[in-house]
């Protein structure tokens, strides 16, 4: 898969831009804030429907206009599609392939496949566990796009429970020492919701667990590529820890040790009985105390925890590792290779992890890199050059 045209309205700085893009790599270069990483944004957003940079689209519009567009060919096994998204701040985002407008922007989910790494990545080890859960969402919606909706499905049925808990907590009282309520209506509206979220997160659940079951030996290849260091004592690892009940979390935790993953049907019932026997401490707090929106990716090198004890070459190394893992499981599963896109990447690099970046990652369908002087690209790549300056885009 690959990129043959991207074409941007009224997005960030750009009124009007179209860039033809090539197979192999593309060098996008100039001045900080000139407009290079706005188009690689565009094209991710196409991937995503969503900035890596900001969390709200509003900042996505060119200051003075009330809506912006992106439109992009891609090449993918030899057929031309078009994918269009209109991004509406405030209103409803429409989107179309093909120049036909489709129900839902979700729709076009699965078009464009990306795999971007900005220096923002970093937070996934570094950050809280929300980074590392988001990005692994982000990652099992590129593998099959149908888990965007239950994802959407599971915020909304979360939302709506969030919200009777909080009724409950306002019509009670809330605290720790307020009786729990047993309004009939509540008790079984609570039940209601329970079954719901029980059922949408523990499918959530057990993508998150098959998915990482499938990157964990990529990302132990891919760390040891990069860092070099092929000690079996200090590898990536990445594990699934789930915020269910002790009883619970033990058995879930015991299967992955063995290097199984529970049954989708068991990991409902659990979440379902966490979610029934909580009801008091949730009433209290006002909050839904389990499920995956509460569960945690422990990343780790060796027997350490990744964060608070990686140096920072050591976590640049990781989350590296995380989206070349990440490439090359979608290369494997999908039987085509993602658009790769750097953001800034190698002037944040030392010499021998430019050199290893670039070794891997040269017979890439499609790498797009952005950078402020050419001085911060490794030799090894050859590629096309579009320089980048006040939002006008010249080829060299």
């Amino acid at each position: 898969m690959h990129v043959t045209h991207l074409w941007v309205a009224d997005f960030r700085n750009y009124i009007s831009t179209d860039v033809s893009l090539e197979p192999g790599v593309t060098f996008l270069v100039g001045p900080n804030g000139q407009g290079k990483t706005n188009l690689v944004e565009a094209i991710g957003y196409l991937a995503t429907l969503r900035s890596h940079r900001v969390a709200s689209d509003g900042p996505l519009v060119r200051f003075g206009a009330d809506h912006s567009v992106i439109r992009a060919a891609v090449s993918k096994r030899g057929r031309s599609t078009t994918v269009e998204v209109d991004i509406i701040p405030g209103r409803a985002n429409k989107a179309g392939i093909n120049r036909t407008q489709v129900s839902r922007p979700r729709d076009i989910l699965g078009n464009v496949r990306t795999v971007l790494f900005a220096p923002e990545d970093l937070s996934i080890i570094k950050g809280d566990p929300s980074g590392r859960r988001d990005f692994l969402d982000t990652l099992l919606v590129a593998r099959q796009p149908k888990w965007a909706s239950v994802q959407g499905d599971y915020a909304r049925a979360l939302k709506q429970r969030n919200a009777l808990l909080k009724k409950a907590v306002s019509l009670g009282g809330g605290g720790k020492k307020t009786s729990y309520p047993k309004d009939p209506y509540f008790e079984s509206t609570l039940s209601i919701w329970d079954d719901q979220l029980a059922g949408l997160g523990g499918r959530l659940m057990y993508a998150r667990l098959r998915l990482l079951h499938d990157l964990s030996p990529r990302l132990k290849d891919a760390y040891s590529s990069i860092s070099e260091d092929e000690t079996e004592n200090f590898f990536a690892r990445a594990t699934y820890r789930t915020s269910l009940t002790l009883e619970h979390s033990l058995k879930v935790s015991s299967l992955i040790n063995s290097n199984e993953t529970p049954d989708v049907e068991d990991l409902q019932q659990a979440l379902f009985e966490s979610l029934q026997g909580s009801h008091q401490a949730e009433f209290a707090r006002g909050v839904t105390l389990f499920g995956p929106h509460r569960d945690e990716v422990e990343l780790s090198l060796g027997e350490m925890p990744a964060k608070g004890y990686a140096s920072h070459g050591e976590t640049w190394s990781f989350a590296l590792a995380l989206k070349l893992a990440s490439y090359h499981l979608l290369r494997h599963d999908l039987g085509e290779d993602p658009v790769l896109i750097l953001d800034d990447v190698f002037a944040e690099l030392d010499a021998r992890r430019r050199a290893r970046l670039a070794e891997l990652i040269e017979d890439a369908e499609q790498v797009l890199i952005t950078a402020a002087v050419e001085e911060d690209l490794p030799p090894l790549l050859q590629g096309k050059t579009l320089n980048i300056f006040a939002g006008n885009v010249r080829d060299e």
